[in-house]
């Protein structure tokens, strides 16, 4: 087949096919012939060099490919784009500023910065943290460079005390000591006592609970309880009282005062000027001393003659009644009376301890407080004799005459026994000197109704030496 022939369609399966979207679509009849070059002959060799050059065929527009722009049309110069407003900086959250803040809208409904009060306690609480962060760093780095300023100090130690020390003697006999607190008719005291037994017994002074109205006794606990009175002495000055339902007792030991002497340490214990469980400590400055106390009712019947232990022990008003403690927490005296010049100064009150204290020797009160627990009342040893108050010279002088025109010796009495007689002058007492009327008194009521006594009288220039056995007669 030749180059001019026509191509059947219907001969031609391939033709006769529909196009696809992938094929180039066939140009119509007639298009672009200017363009198209006649097909070669086989004499055709050369191109005619005087024909005019073909145009270029046009470019088949492709589905992937931008549209040409037209040489003609013109090319608009693009605008720039509106300009957008600078936005204004954002100010910065100061949380020291203490100044109120303003709202500011970052375009979302009610957003709004912490209040003050946040912002105070936020920066308190910061504060706070660092603070304590800074401490514990500053305590390590000074204990890790050992500069921490700290003063020595004794390490805690053992609370018990040896129980023959001031503290442990106070330690044992504080529970035992009471504090009494007396209304009268006319005014008020405060003394000092101590337990006696489980049954509720305390002794004190007399002069303590004397003409009392009520009577409170105050524990070492704080515990206050009524008391009454059982009995008292005006010549011993000892009273006992009594409470009752007191539970858990703590009686004090009684010792000897026999077996005192000068120099044994001792601790006084008492209400000074109602100072309840007050502890003094001291030493016995003497044995024996022949003391009297009271006689404000002028006529003798309130004087009390005591054989007293002496001390230095302060003692004060309101320690009267309260314990005299030798080393093992045993009382081995009874405090009573001090010695303070003229008792008192210009104002009325009572002086303080200036180191003279008595107290009474603790077998006489042991003695008594028996007697006043049984029946109410102290017996008096005595020797049936009336002395000479009133004698100058040294020694007791027995009296002409007694009271009321009695004779001065007894008829049948002790002293009548003995051989004594009107005018003797009785010098010693078991060999002990005697000075006075009221100490042949005080030595005679140291002892018990029924002990024997040897006494040297002095009779007409002439020493005579007479054994007597006590007599017994009721006190007051």
């Amino acid at each position: 087949m030749s180059d001019s022939q026509q191509t059947d369609p219907a001969a031609d399966p391939v033709a006769a096919l529909p196009p696809r979207w992938w094929s180039r679509p066939a140009a119509p009849a007639g298009a672009h012939e200017a363009s198209v070059p006649p097909p070669r002959s086989a004499s055709h060799t050369e191109p005619d060099p005087e024909a005019a050059p073909a145009p270029a065929p046009a470019p088949v527009p492709q589905w992937w490919s931008r549209p040409a722009r037209t040489v003609a049309a013109r090319e608009e110069p693009v605008p720039p784009p509106p300009a957008v407003p600078e936005a204004a900086p954002e100010p910065r959250y100061d949380p020291w500023d203490v100044r109120p803040l303003q709202p500011v809208d970052h375009g979302r409904t009610g957003s709004r910065r912490p209040r003050l009060r946040h912002s105070v306690l936020l920066a308190v609480g910061i504060a706070l943290l660092a603070g304590g962060i800074g401490g514990y760093a500053g305590v390590l780095a000074e204990r890790r460079a050992g500069t921490r300023l700290e003063l020595p100090q004794a390490a805690p130690a053992d609370r018990g005390r040896a129980p023959d020390s001031v503290a442990g003697i106070a330690a044992a006999a504080l529970p035992g000591v009471v504090t009494l607190h007396v209304n009268g008719a006319e005014s008020s005291s405060t003394g000092t006592g101590f337990v006696l037994d489980g049954q509720g017994h305390i002794l004190t002074n007399n002069h303590v609970v004397n003409g009392a109205r009520t009577i409170t006794v105050t524990f070492s606990t704080g515990e206050s309880v009524a008391a009454e009175l059982v009995g008292g002495d005006t010549g011993y000055d000892l009273a006992v009282v009594k409470v009752d339902g007191v539970r858990g007792l703590r009686p004090l030991a009684l010792g000897n005062s026999e077996n005192v002497k000068v120099g044994d340490p001792v601790v006084a214990i008492g209400a000074p000027f109602d100072l309840s469980n007050t502890v003094t400590a001291g030493i016995i400055s003497a044995t024996g001393r022949p003391i009297t106390a009271g006689g404000d009712k002028g006529d003798g019947s309130d004087v009390s003659y005591v054989d007293a232990l002496q001390t230095d022990a302060p003692i004060n008003p309101g320690n009267s009644g309260g314990p005299l403690l030798d080393a093992r927490a045993q009382v081995i005296g009874i405090n009573s009376a001090i010695r303070g010049g003229d008792g008192g100064d210009s104002s009325g009150q009572q002086r303080g301890s200036i180191g003279l204290g008595f107290a009474i020797p603790v077998n006489q009160g042991k003695r008594v407080a028996e007697e006043l627990m049984r029946t109410g009342r102290a017996t008096h040893p005595v020797i049936g004799v009336t002395l000479d108050m009133d004698y100058s010279g040294d020694g007791a002088r027995v009296g002409e005459k007694g009271e009321g025109g009695k004779p001065a010796v007894t008829a049948g009495g002790p002293g009548a026994r003995a051989g004594i007689k009107p005018g003797d002058v009785i010098t010693k007492v078991d060999g002990v000197r005697v000075h006075g009327g009221d100490e042949l008194v005080i030595k005679i009521r140291a002892h018990r109704p029924g002990d024997p006594l040897t006494l040297t009288v002095l009779r007409e220039g002439r020493e005579r030496t007479l054994e007597v056995v006590l007599g017994s007669a009721n006190g007051s």
